[in-house]
């Protein structure tokens, strides 16, 4: 249960009431402050004269109401479920919450960090992050789990910091042991966890967590969460050179998709599966599935953009410029209806990169190469990018006889080589 001095503080600054203003004629300035500093504890005059001012009924006849309601709109945010249900449930659910005093606000208030990531709104997450965090000492086991999972959340989608998620999820997985919680929040948590890993290409591990998280969606018949699973598992199988488990995972992933008709989920493993076969040199191949993600008009812009990009790299490689040419263009529009581009740097840095080498503005290729992209790999850990575009610089250099900054460049392809090496 959330403490009265917590709850006030937190009623106080959402109204942006000042102490002053709340205290005026009821408490002094110092003894409000002790209040919610929870150095006291006031009598229940008092917290009912403070609610009063804040608009507050102290009620608990809709506890129980308040809830089931919370917990309905809790599992709409891990789930695909429409934006616009989701917020419609948020606002009834707030109106309950401004109005009377709940056990349930403080954890309300904690996923709401979720939320606001869920609908792209990134300033009111991080402003939702710096708010609870000055109340963060007085929470406890359940609250803390959510507190730094969402934290996590928000490091990984908002600036793709994903050492930060991952040490934010760790600290929530210690508290796994403390806590009563239900088999598929605990299976959604390995799942994120598979997830931050595999960005950060530790392979064993994604494989480690995606399986634990798999086990328990099976169990509970979650498809869509099992399919989320083994594209998870077929990267990971991809990446350590065992195609033919990679292939499978990602069929697997494909029939689930299927019969629940979800086309992000089948789009999603369908760009997958254009990698996997680009990584084996098969290039017709690989824009095959490429453009399979890119002509469903139902799938989200992240994947129309992911998918153009790739078909860029590959148009590119096989030497069909205009082609080429065509893509860069197009993802240019699309990367333009992004409300904030930074989660989505890497699909800009590529669709500039190959449209400096095609009008041969070679020293802006440069330049953005050595100087932007890949640093922002490195710093991502993503080395098969560092790959293949210290490579493509290396390649470059070479063909400007500038032999001595190939040589460097290959260097780099080839450190980055060693660090897949020791996944």
């Amino acid at each position: 249960m959330i403490e009265l001095g917590s709850y006030i503080k937190l009623q106080r600054t959402k109204q942006e009431m000042t102490q002053g203003e709340l205290a005026h004629v009821i408490v002094s300035l110092s003894y409000l402050s002790k209040i919610e500093n929870l150095k006291t504890e006031a009598s229940p005059e008092i917290i009912q004269a403070l609610c009063t001012r804040l608009g507050i009924q102290i009620d608990n006849s809709l506890e129980s109401t308040i809830q089931e309601k919370c917990k309905e709109w809790y599992g709409m945010l891990f789930e695909v479920n429409d934006k616009e249900e989701i917020t419609s449930k948020f606002k009834e659910i707030q109106s309950l919450m401004d109005s009377n005093l709940t056990e349930s606000l403080l954890l309300f208030e904690i996923h709401k960090i979720r939320y606001y990531l869920i609908i792209e709104e990134f300033d009111k997450a991080l402003n939702k992050i710096n708010e609870l965090n000055e109340i963060s000492g007085t929470f406890d086991n359940l609250h803390l789990y959510y507190w730094y999972k969402f934290r996590g959340n928000y490091c990984s989608i908002k600036d793709a910091e994903y050492n930060q998620s991952m040490r934010f999820y760790r600290i929530a997985e210690e508290k796994l042991n403390q806590l009563g919680i239900e088999d598929e929040e605990i299976a959604d948590l390995y799942y994120i966890i598979a997830v931050t890993h595999s960005k950060l290409r530790n392979t064993l591990e994604a494989i480690d967590y995606a399986k634990k998280a798999l086990d328990t969606f099976m169990k509970q018949y979650n498809f869509v969460r099992c399919a989320q699973c083994h594209n998870i598992l077929g990267i990971s199988y991809r990446r350590i050179r065992m195609y033919d488990k990679a292939i499978k995972n990602y069929n697997l992933s494909l029939h689930l998709g299927k019969l629940n008709n979800n086309k992000q989920l089948i789009q999603l493993t369908n760009q997958n599966l254009g990698h996997l076969y680009s990584k084996k040199g098969e290039a017709k191949e690989a824009i095959k599935y490429f453009q399979e993600v890119l002509n469903d008009e139902e799938v989200h812009l992240v994947e129309r953009v992911a998918a153009v990009s790739s078909l860029v790299r590959e148009y590119y490689n096989i030497y069909s410029f205009e082609e080429t040419k065509e893509y860069i263009k197009y993802g240019f529009e699309l990367l333009n209806q992004f409300k904030n581009i930074q989660p989505y740097k890497i699909f800009d840095y590529v669709l500039h990169t190959y449209d400096y080498l095609l009008k041969e503005e070679y020293n802006k290729f440069e330049n953005l190469v050595t100087k932007e992209f890949i640093p922002f790999l490195e710093k991502q850990k993503d080395f098969a990018n560092v790959i293949t575009y210290a490579e493509l610089l290396a390649k470059h250099f070479e063909k400007q006889y500038k032999y001595k900054d190939a040589t460097k460049y290959y260097k780099v392809a080839n450190f980055a080589y060693e660090q897949i090496a020791n996944i």
